[in-house]
């Protein structure tokens, strides 16, 4: 009898896990073992848990789903991670496939694309959507947005780290200031914008081509 892939399912929405459960639970060769509804809690299921395929959203609560699954494959490659979003962007697919993770789907995929994805990145292949070409233009500062918002040149620096995929230790680092100085800025352009967290301020970069 062939061993079931065994899957973690972490989000931050209870009703979303469950409904993947219960859709999963049809699968005779898949099994999930185990849910996580931050990414603290993951990594610690994870260190007790033998697990094949992680199901993980972007927009996680404390850390985002790319900066848990970079953690992640530092001290557990074996895991593969597909992450789990609501958005499509070629970006959020580009930075996906840097921090490890195996595969990207959206939420709105249908069940069948979902289980054969599962299976694919348990058995050693990788699932991203096609990727357009790039033609977004390089960032000039745009004096009628930073009127706008009301935003300093800091400020608009520390967007442009952040569309560039860098953590806060990594921005801390390129600045010569420190992490906590980072969070605040982050924290003081997230209440300009009027965004609550880190996924809605990636998808305002990117829709606005900051």
């Amino acid at each position: 009898m062939t061993a079931k892939v065994r899957i973690v399912i972490a989000d931050d929405h209870l009703l979303f896990i469950d409904g993947l459960r219960l859709m999963l639970t049809k699968e005779p060769d898949l099994e999930v073992v185990g849910t996580a509804t931050g990414g603290k809690q993951l990594q610690s299921l994870l260190r007790d848990t033998q697990v094949d395929v992680v199901l993980m959203d972007i927009n996680m609560p404390g850390m985002n789903g790319l900066e848990v699954t970079r953690e992640i494959n530092s001290w557990n490659p074996l895991v593969k991670i597909v992450m789990l979003s609501t958005y499509g962007e070629d970006y959020m697919i580009q930075k996906a496939r840097e921090y490890g993770a195996r595969g990207y789907l959206l939420k709105t995929s249908p069940r069948e694309r979902l289980v054969e994805a599962i299976r694919k990145v348990a058995f050693g292949e990788t699932v991203f959507p096609s990727r357009r070409p790039d033609h977004t233009a390089s960032f000039t500062e745009d004096e009628s947005f930073v009127k706008q918002f009301n935003l300093t040149r800091r400020e608009m620096e520390i967007i442009q780290h952040i569309k560039q995929g860098m953590t806060t230790k990594e921005m801390a680092d390129q600045l010569n200031l420190s992490q906590f100085t980072i969070k605040t800025h982050r924290k003081n352009i997230a209440s300009k914008l009027g965004l609550k967290n880190f996924a809605s301020m990636m998808k305002f970069i990117i829709d606005n081509n900051i």
